[in-house]
């Protein structure tokens, strides 16, 4: 016959690990970070081609449910402008009862503008590149639980120098629409 009294601590052990180990589980799963992806369309306005359509992307790392941060990027695909910008961008999702999310949203990046526009002696063919700073905030409203639409308001800060007969460009606006996964 063996003596349990030598098994007794390991015995104390695993019955604590057994009422702990769900709540360590659930903890983990509440913290853990997730990925976001976001695409939208609308129009960028202020730019030195007037108002272009503008497609936008982006990539969101959650920290936490209210935090993220990742990379935008917001084209002009079409017309006598391309422009291109890229920037790392900071958002706060500030999530209301009634499924709506106010997500306010600051970036650094780049921005390229190329402007080929007309024909002959008239021909504008000019391109710089940029700093770029958008500052927006998105209204959001929750479809599902890790899906959303979107309405963005964006200022955009740059300093796109063609040289005359183009003026410069310091500010631009861009309204966009859009779907938002995440969590």
């Amino acid at each position: 016959m063996t003596d349990t009294r030598q098994f007794r601590p390991l015995l104390i052990g695993l019955a604590l690990l057994g009422l702990f180990w769900p709540a360590s589980i659930k903890a983990a799963e509440v913290q853990e970070a997730r990925w976001g992806f976001s695409t939208d369309l609308g129009l960028w306005t202020g730019t030195t081609n007037n108002t272009t359509f503008a497609l936008g992307f982006g990539l969101d790392y959650y920290m936490d449910q209210n935090f993220s941060f990742g990379g935008m990027a917001l084209f002009t695909p079409v017309g006598d402008l391309t422009q291109i910008g890229i920037a790392g961008v900071a958002k706060y999702h500030l999530r209301l009862d009634s499924g709506f999310n106010l997500v306010p949203f600051a970036g650094l990046g780049l921005l390229h503008a190329d402007l080929n526009r007309g024909s002959g002696p008239t021909k504008v063919d000019r391109n710089d590149t940029s700093h770029f700073i958008p500052l927006g905030m998105s209204l959001e409203y929750q479809v599902g639980p890790n899906i959303a639409f979107s309405t963005t308001l964006m200022v955009n800060l740059h300093h796109i120098t063609l040289s005359l007969p183009v003026p410069n460009d310091n500010t631009s606006v861009a309204l966009l629409f859009g779907i938002r996964w995440g969590p």
